[in-house]
């Protein structure tokens, strides 16, 4: 894991999933409108989710964080990036109910330390081990309850 800071962003893994969706972006948008559930599909497809929750990676994890990070930050700032680039072209995400409850259940997953084959999620043992237990936890915890919050908020 190469990390610079606790976030998800903030790690190499994060980036690849900036990358991804950049790409994504430049490949597949037609309209200013990023639809969350074809973003998912993609990222199946292209290897940063398993085929089920049961399948728990270190990539899967971080996939989902950064996807919520971005999406946080999407609806805090109404951009995804700071930066000029490709993200600049989505001008809207519409995240239906099933894919911030996709994204929730990997939070939930990763929270309740749901163990891999090996016994400890990779992830939560690599965190743990870290200097930066505490506010990756927390950061977790605040990513986990915008995306319930927005998944409450849909049902409204």
């Amino acid at each position: 894991m190469g990390a610079w800071g606790y976030k998800p962003l903030e790690s190499d893994e994060g980036l690849d999933v900036v990358d991804f969706l950049e790409d994504y972006i430049h490949s597949n948008l037609e309209s200013n409108y990023l639809e969350l559930s074809e973003v998912i599909n993609a990222m199946k497809r292209e290897g940063f989710f398993g085929e089920s929750f049961d399948e728990i990676d270190f990539l899967f994890d971080i996939s989902a964080m950064a996807l919520a990070e971005l999406y946080v930050k999407y609806l805090d700032t109404g951009k995804l990036n700071d930066a000029e680039d490709e993200f600049e072209k989505v001008h809207s995400i519409n995240a239906d109910e099933e894919s911030l409850k996709f994204i929730l259940r990997y939070l939930t997953d990763i929270r309740a330390e749901v163990p891999d084959a090996d016994g400890i999620r990779e992830i939560v043992e690599l965190w743990r081990e870290s200097e930066c237990w505490i506010e990756w936890k927390s950061n977790l915890e605040l990513l986990f309850n915008r995306v319930e919050k927005e998944i409450i908020h849909s049902l409204k």
